[in-house]
């Protein structure tokens, strides 16, 4: 067998081969099931003790020698395949030209938000997004079986009552009122979802921007002038809102925020829907139940909320008709935010 072993060293050294095809019959007769040295390791067993250790050292080194020869082969012709895919075209510039990324449309509208309400006094709140029975509803003035909670459509973590996704970022502005005392004055922005059916529309999930602002001596008055310095921020100088009578159950009184169309400048058309006004949040004075509910002196203290959905803002401003957009990653529609 050792005559048998040399033999096969001399053979694997001088093999050359001109095609894959070629190596690839290599690899089968050398080291394939019935290849050469495949057959000898069966033949091993037959070696008398003495020589067991000599010759399974050389059998060794054969195995080595016919796997490294076939693995240069093989890549010979790998580098020749590679190498005819594309010619080099030396008229590119040394360094590869990468196209930079955008913000996400809701992204720049979130930040553009934020930005307009930090000029005032006001900071960022975040939380959890499961959220408690506690603080996504009864310390917001909707306890068990409130009609209020047939407003929305909720998501239950493990089919858990006291557990959900949270419907509102209020849930935040919760644990704000729990944890500080008053002056307050936060925004809290983030994702929420709502058991609701796809649309162009409507989502199951969304992002909000909820505001809060407790103080001694807090009007209604102050919630209007904040929200007209942030529609003309947002919309224009020359934008005006009004306010029309609703229900919340955390606030008292509650207020619809329409703006005049920017499209028609409040004319009519049919993004209005010919009325010349376009709803964009929710507002109202903290009703003072909640105030006590977080421990909060509601003789003493008074304060206004609001809240609007960043994907409504986002398409009034950019006039998306379709909300859907927002989550397709379509690179298509996120390059034309590019320069916003």
């Amino acid at each position: 067998m050792l005559e048998k072993i040399n033999q096969y060293k001399n053979e694997l050294e001088n093999i050359s081969v001109n095609t894959q095809e070629e190596a690839e019959d290599i690899r089968i007769k050398w080291i394939g099931k019935k290849g050469f040295v495949t057959m000898l390791f069966d033949d091993f067993k037959t070696v008398p003790s003495e020589l067991k250790r000599e010759v399974g050292q050389k059998l060794n080194e054969l195995k080595l020698l016919a796997n490294e020869k076939i693995s240069v082969l093989k890549q010979k012709f790998e580098q020749i395949n590679t190498g005819n895919v594309q010619p080099i075209d030396y008229t590119l510039p040394g360094f590869p030209i990468i196209e930079s990324g955008s913000l996400h449309p809701l992204t720049i509208v979130k930040n553009q938000i934020i930005s307009i309400f930090s000029k005032i006094g006001f900071t960022v709140s975040e939380g959890p997004e499961i959220e408690d029975d506690w603080h996504n509803f009864s310390a917001l003035n909707t306890p068990d079986n409130h009609p209020a909670r047939d407003m929305q459509d909720t998501f239950y973590v493990n089919l858990n009552p006291e557990m959900v996704l949270r419907t509102q970022t209020s849930s935040v502005q919760v644990h704000i009122m729990e944890n500080k005392q008053p002056p307050i004055r936060t925004i809290s922005p983030g994702r929420v979802y709502r058991n609701e059916a796809i649309s162009a529309r409507a989502h199951c999930q969304f992002h909000q921007v909820e505001g809060l602002y407790i103080d001694e001596q807090v009007s209604f008055a102050d919630l209007k002038q904040t929200l007209l310095y942030f529609a003309q921020q947002m919309f224009g100088s020359d934008t005006k809102i009004r306010l029309r009578p609703s229900y919340f159950p955390f606030t008292e009184p509650s207020a619809e925020v329409d703006i005049s169309c920017t499209l028609c400048k409040g004319d009519g058309c049919n993004i209005c829907k010919h009325t010349g006004w376009v709803e964009i949040m929710g507002c109202g004075m903290v009703d003072p139940q909640v105030l006590i509910n977080c421990k909060i002196d509601s003789n003493k203290y008074r304060g206004f909320a609001f809240g609007m959905g960043i994907e409504r803002i986002t398409m009034l401003k950019y006039r998306i008709k379709d909300l859907r957009l927002f989550f397709e990653n379509d690179v298509r529609f996120l390059k034309q935010f590019s320069n916003a």
